[in-house]
């Protein structure tokens, strides 16, 4: 699983160029299994990919629930990558002062400008997002159903006003895939403290799509070709 996951990687980077020589890249980690792939096999690739970069750690807290955050600094040390905990009380403002029936988009975007801003007090200038392949298929579902739009989000992003890259480099690797790895690694994860957490649109979205390919195996493997083949969002 190893090998295919970094070949997915590998290839991923050079089909965006997501990474040049002498980047600062900070991974965005949840705690959760895609991050902890991401910032694992990323910090794997480094030791061969032929354009030297450096990797910076970076979790932001929501300010509720539990949230043990020890696997994952006991995995960065161990590793050798700078670990920092951002404190933010995003989920407060959500749940107990904005009380949001649904605030999954408007927490996205509150922890994106405070991982930006993470990025740049450390000197980074790209911030890796653990988005897979099945996040791209589920993101193109919900805007298509809705907001009546074919839209998910792309493999790279310039942010002009924060002179920051936005890079997916897991957008070729399944889910399936990464619960392998994290299973292979015996990498401890951390429960998100989200109350919502396994209620939203996308999980909606997830259970979907199994209930499809139990008619056409293919399904997933369909829409990501049309994905890649329209060009939306520059794919």
């Amino acid at each position: 699983m190893q090998k295919k996951i970094l070949g997915q990687i590998r290839r991923a980077i050079a089909d965006y160029q997501m990474i040049e020589e002498g980047d600062r890249v900070v991974v965005g980690v949840s705690g959760g299994k895609d991050s902890l792939t991401l910032l694992v096999a990323l910090n794997m690739l480094k030791n061969f990919y032929p354009k030297k970069f450096e990797l910076e750690a970076v979790t932001l807290t929501l300010g509720i629930g539990e949230f043990d955050l020890n696997p994952v600094k006991d995995l960065c040390s161990k590793i050798g990558v700078n670990y920092t905990i951002e404190e933010t009380y995003i989920g407060k403002i959500l749940f107990e002062v904005r009380q949001e029936k649904n605030p999954c988009s408007l927490c996205a975007n509150l922890r994106r400008g405070a991982l930006h801003n993470v990025a740049k007090r450390l000197n980074c200038n790209k911030v890796a997002l653990a988005h897979h392949k099945d996040d791209v298929i589920e993101t193109l579902l919900m805007s298509t159903f809705y907001e009546g739009r074919f839209h998910t989000f792309s493999p790279v992003t310039y942010l002009k006003r924060k002179e920051l890259y936005l890079i997916r480099p897991l957008i070729y690797t399944e889910e399936k895939d990464v619960k392998s790895f994290i299973k292979d690694f015996n990498i401890k994860t951390v429960p998100s403290p989200c109350p919502v957490n396994g209620t939203t649109t996308r999980q909606v979205m997830k259970e979907l799509l199994l209930g499809l390919q139990k008619q056409n195996r293919d399904i997933k493997t369909n829409i990501f070709g049309a994905i890649k083949r329209s060009h939306i969002d520059e794919w």
